[in-house]
């Protein structure tokens, strides 16, 4: 342990203040706050003590350890200014917890009590709410209303019972704006406690958050409201995304939690899943139903679950403007666009400029653009057939048949079998019929863009 990290854990012991009455026993010695190794996905460990459970898989990010102190778990959030990489060739400054945005998932099972230090090495005051857990309200973390603001260089102490399991998750409500924007939020997970109660095979968890980060620039913009151009899982866009990975018939489940301001409907191809629970508990099997798609609104967690099918198969937002990155509000539609002579005269001043658009935007996919330093591009990323026209809130279900229980590492691409694959057909066609249409006319009007359509987000 590194000395500046002793001095801060001796602070913490310190200063700790108990969102709601504590021994000071159990406040004299923190535990230590573990950070995170990197931005891939940590494969889950068991539990080392206390009761048995099934971990979850944090999509992009890891659970964090707790020391367990007589019957109580105990963990340590650190909330601070952290370094995000959002995909190879882009990194962001927020604000998270233990080294990451989202901080760690915290893991508890139904009946344990939980010992929570959270300390604030922020530049401003903050607290910590447990969303969707039912306790005590002296420990509900609402700054001014359920308890005073955890200053900077502080600590205090949440402890609770969990009784209800399902998915939650924890955020500030302190310049709740602010500190939500620059992605501080983490999941918490409570499981039942007989693990053979909603077993699945393979648990993925992630939240969803949106950023506005200029072209060039590192940290969001706090005060945007819609027009976010980076739409994160776990603060990471696709093709920076991990896959989720599974064996053929395993019983999947994937928990969807939504800090953005807008609604995601969530669709998975290849599969019919069931929504097995909400941030209110797990739904009863009468109640359930069929979907492919999902709507997970502002604040919401959503728990769906499938029987997993050979393949690799997309799982995205079905918004279409959330599966692109570092999109640009301001660009005109310019298909049907003669650019030509507005071309040579711009390459005259400008040897880069590329005329795009006229055709269509697939181009976007396979073209290597110059961008400013830390930007990503809209969609780059390679599949096993070329270009990929998705990014941002975008990923792939890699089921295989051999794959080991508790693998999680990446197959690779799926082999397709025999007779199951599509492919270019060269003989000859039959006529197609089409609707009645009337001619365009010679001087009809291009299609462009309407300027002032902001606010897709929402609608």
């Amino acid at each position: 342990m590194t000395s500046s990290r002793r001095n801060f854990l001796r602070a913490a012991g310190a200063t700790a203040v108990g969102a709601a009455a504590v021994s000071r026993a159990a406040v004299a010695a923190v535990p230590e706050a573990t950070e995170a190794p990197s931005a891939a996905t940590q494969p889950p460990p068991l539990p080392p003590n206390g009761r048995p459970f099934n971990p979850v898989v944090t999509l992009n990010g890891w659970s964090l350890p707790w020391r367990l102190k007589g019957n109580v778990k105990e963990f340590h959030l650190v909330a601070e200014p952290v370094v995000r990489e959002f995909a190879p060739g882009m990194k962001a400054r927020l604000w998270g917890y233990n080294g990451t945005s989202p901080g760690p998932t915290i893991e508890a099972v139904e009946g344990d009590r939980v010992r929570i230090f959270v300390t604030n090495r922020l530049p401003e005051p903050t607290s910590t709410h447990w969303h969707g857990l039912i306790i005590p309200s002296g420990m509900d973390g609402v700054t001014g209303l359920t308890q005073p603001a955890i200053a900077p260089g502080k600590s205090w102490v949440y402890e609770f019972v969990v009784d209800n399991s399902g998915t939650y998750m924890y955020h500030p409500h302190a310049d709740e704006m602010l500190q939500m924007a620059m992605g501080m939020m983490g999941l918490f997970i409570v499981h039942p406690k007989d693990p053979r109660q909603h077993r699945v095979d393979r648990d993925f968890a992630f939240l969803l958050a949106a950023y506005d980060i200029q072209p060039g620039a590192a940290t969001p913009s706090v005060n945007t409201m819609l027009d976010f151009n980076l739409w994160t899982w776990n603060s990471r866009v696709f093709p920076g995304i991990d896959p989720l990975v599974a064996r053929t018939g395993d019983r999947v489940r994937i928990r969807v939690g939504n800090l953005t301001m807008t609604n995601h409907p969530m669709h998975l191809h290849g599969h019919r899943f069931e929504v097995t629970g909400t941030d209110g508990g797990w739904v009863p099997p009468a109640a359930r139903w069929p979907e492919v798609t999902t709507d997970v609104a502002v604040g919401q967690m959503r728990a769906l679950e499938f029987n997993a099918v050979a393949g690799d198969w997309s799982l995205h937002c079905h918004k279409s403007h959330h599966t692109m990155n570092a999109m640009g509000h301001d660009v005109p539609t310019m298909i049907g666009v003669d650019q030509r002579a507005a071309t040579e005269k711009i390459i005259r001043l400008l040897p880069d400029y590329m005329q795009m658009g006229d055709k269509g935007m697939h181009e976007m996919t396979e073209m290597e653009m110059p961008l400013p330093d830390n930007t990503l591009p809209m969609m780059t990323a390679q599949g096993p057939f070329g270009a990929i026209g998705m990014g941002g809130m975008f990923s792939v279900l890699k089921v295989r048949d051999d794959q080991k229980p508790g693998d999680y590492r990446d197959p690779g691409w799926f082999k397709h079998p025999a007779g199951t694959l599509a492919k270019e057909y060269t003989g000859e066609l039959p006529a197609p019929v089409r609707a009645a249409a009337p001619p365009a006319e010679a001087n009809m009007p291009e299609v462009r863009k309407p300027m002032g359509h902001e606010g897709h987000g929402g609608h």
